[in-house]
């Protein structure tokens, strides 16, 4: 290291980023202190002072490293820190900061929400942020937040908010191109317009019974859990969509065409059968199908799938090459007449992998029909898994169904294996 060219020392340098690993290396030589300042990126671990026996207060100790670096544009803070603290240091790096991480840690201290300046009101004077990363926020208030006309990435992991205050901080975010609301709680009507939004995961706790409104004609990837509304009317470019409600029920879906959708989730307890019926016309282009919702039926009313058609649904998706699926839709695929409509010319053109999940051994017959159908009309299936999981019954009949199924894949075990 002594014979390398000062610049050269700046540029590995400038390539650490450890908080730990930045102090240590300041007491080694004048040579290497004098290197530091020229570092891009500080990173404070969860426990940075946890043993600390110095007098300064850990705010001061990160106020004064900050204030040894020419120009910071990246800081990551997971250790506690106060409003006050993090006000001082923004006053040194907000100009330069490109990329913000904080770990709030106030979800549970509505005193220090509406403290001021609170932590929030003190990332506006960064105002030349490309992506904000916050984990344990309490945002009950709209955070005074002028605009961020440069942050691309927003990204909120565990917080406690309120639809007003969710919607201004948005509104200050124009030009998001990534959006992570993630293990949030608290809002009842999301509202997003974002014009240039092009990735977006939505996590909401609690009943399941929120809805959202999205407006963004960019967007390409998309995934919503806990949603039993959901309205996207913009989606020339969707290529990936996931929706999920583990905890409600899922009522009403409103699209746009999806002739651009590649990738198609759905999953959770109970859906309308309207809105599945509805995402599956949707998405006649789709390739890859994951459906995983144990019921149908309105309300409290749990009801198992209707009858599905096998022909019908396969030229509905004709450019389907991977099908994911569980249970109750297999059980609506496997329907006394769902078969019936099968005619000489009929193939499936494109599947070529087919992962099935089954937990009962009612009909077994249609079931076994059913697989060797998709093995007869798939031309280019190359991949068939077949799922056993939980399946419960104590009568005879659930060992004669899988010794069936055992035999099936015996007879095509270069393609079919069971897991």
């Amino acid at each position: 290291m002594e014979s390398l060219p000062d610049a050269v020392v700046q540029y590995i340098f400038s390539f650490m980023n450890n908080a730990r690993d930045v102090a240590v290396c300041n007491c080694v030589s004048k040579r290497w202190k004098d290197s530091l300042p020229y570092i891009k990126s500080l990173y404070f671990p969860r426990n940075s002072f946890d043993n600390q026996s110095g007098v300064d207060h850990p705010d001061t100790i990160v106020w004064k490293m900050l204030s040894s670096v020419v120009k910071l544009e990246e800081l990551v803070v997971y250790s506690p820190f106060s409003s006050i603290g993090l006000a001082s240091w923004m006053l040194l790096v907000g100009s330069s900061l490109k990329h913000l991480e904080l770990r709030m840690d106030n979800l549970a201290e509505y005193q220090n929400c509406i403290e001021s300046p609170s932590k929030l009101e003190c990332i506006s004077t960064a105002k030349n942020l490309e992506s904000l990363k916050l984990w344990g926020v309490l945002m009950m208030n709209s955070p005074k937040w002028d605009a961020f006309p440069k942050l691309q990435s927003l990204e909120i992991v565990g917080a406690k908010l309120e639809d007003p205050a969710l919607t201004a901080a948005l509104q200050a975010c124009p030009n998001l191109k990534n959006l992570l609301l993630l293990g949030c709680e608290g809002v009842r009507s999301v509202l997003i317009e974002l014009p240039g939004l092009e990735q977006c995961k939505l996590d909401f706790y609690g009943v399941g019974n929120y809805s959202l409104t999205l407006t963004s004609p960019k967007i390409e990837f998309l995934e919503v859990q806990g949603c039993s509304w959901i309205s996207v009317r913009e989606t020339a470019c969707l290529r990936s969509l996931s929706i999920s409600n583990n905890a409600g029920r899922v009522y009403m879906v409103d699209f746009g065409k999806l002739a651009a959708l590649e990738f198609l989730s759905i999953r959770g307890v109970q859906w309308c059968w309207n809105a599945i019926s509805k995402m599956l016309q949707l998405a006649s282009e789709v390739k890859h199908l994951y459906m995983k919702v144990e019921f149908t039926g309105d309300f409290d009313n749990l009801q198992p799938f209707p009858e599905i058609d096998f022909v019908d649904f396969f030229n509905s998706h004709p450019k389907l090459q991977k099908f994911d699926i569980h249970g109750a839709m297999f059980a609506a695929l496997c329907q006394k007449n769902s078969l019936k409509n099968v005619q000489s010319g009929f193939v499936i053109p494109c599947l070529e992998e087919v992962v099935v999940t089954v937990r009962s051994p009612l009909n077994a017959e249609q079931k076994i029909s059913t697989l060797e159908s998709l093995l007869k009309y798939g031309k280019v299936i190359k991949s068939m898994a077949i799922r056993i999981l939980q399946m419960r019954s104590s009568h005879s009949s659930a060992d004669d169904f899988f010794d069936e199924i055992c035999r099936f894949q015996r007879m095509n075990h270069k393609t079919v294996r069971i897991e």
